[in-house]
């Protein structure tokens, strides 16, 4: 096991690595984290979102943890980031996953603080919402974000729950709206998100939408698929990078028929 690789866990984790001669140990060290996290394309703000999303969708106990830890004590996310990106995790995967996720960033900005002699601060206010409390404006907010947010010219309509108080009102009428994360931030949380859900449209739309919107490179989106084979698995990492190598032609087209006019 090299140094290299001790150091490289050391700085993205902040803690220690791990005394483990096993294969699986050594390989972690030298790849994920002394390779593929040091990347340039990337930085290792934006590895934490795609990170985060992967090992709350794992059901994996210890790597939860130390990835929460290590991105609020080394102070790449804030708080508020973190609880958004929580939020964020929950609609594209899942609430019950989520309500770990949320235990779990608690448990560890406690610590932090214990480890650090203070106490934990107040939470900031809820309420009141930036978004309009009016059922009308929320929808017609919800439908424009929907629009905007996936580079589409229609919106759903509201025609059931599902579309109606799900998808306009709250998705897209709050929840791509609320100010504590960027779209930058949400659009990695989304993708990795969509990619191990399997579900073929989602994945689509979504990497469509952030290419197409300039919200991540061609680079960029290419080494998102590198870092969540290395968090999530390399067969669902495949199908990943096949649709975004269907999508970059896609949005090449589009631009160039931009560019050529009427």
């Amino acid at each position: 096991m090299s140094e290299r690789g001790r150091q490289a866990f050391a700085d993205v984790m902040t803690i220690p690595a791990p005394d483990d001669p096993s294969p699986a140990a050594s390989r972690m060290l030298e790849f994920v984290f002394a390779d593929v996290w040091q990347r340039p394309a990337l930085s290792r703000r934006d590895r934490r979102f795609v990170t985060l999303a992967c090992v709350a969708d794992a059901d994996a106990e210890a790597p939860l943890r130390d990835h929460v830890y290590a991105a609020l004590n080394s102070g790449d996310l804030t708080i508020t980031e973190m609880q958004e990106t929580v939020l964020h995790f929950a609609v594209y995967g899942g609430w019950p996953k989520a309500s770990r996720f949320n235990s779990m960033v608690d448990e560890q900005w406690d610590r932090i603080h214990r480890e650090r002699g203070g106490q934990v601060p107040a939470p900031p206010r809820l309420l009141p919402l930036d978004t309009s409390a009016d059922p009308e404006t929320r929808l017609a907010a919800g439908e424009q974000a929907f629009k905007d947010i996936n580079c589409l010219e229609y919106a759903p309509p509201r025609d059931n729950p599902f579309h109606g108080a799900g998808i306009l009102n709250f998705v897209f009428g709050e929840m791509w709206l609320r100010p504590g994360l960027g779209m930058r931030e949400r659009r990695l949380i989304t993708v990795a998100c969509v990619a191990f859900q399997d579900a073929p449209y989602p994945i689509l739309s979504h990497v469509y939408a952030a290419l197409r919107s300039r919200d991540l490179s061609f680079d960029e989106m290419d080494e998102l698929a590198l870092h969540f084979a290395a968090h999530c698995g390399w067969p669902k990492a495949s199908n990943l990078n096949q649709v975004i190598s269907e999508q970059k032609q896609r949005v090449l087209a589009e631009w160039a028929d931009e560019d050529a006019g009427p």
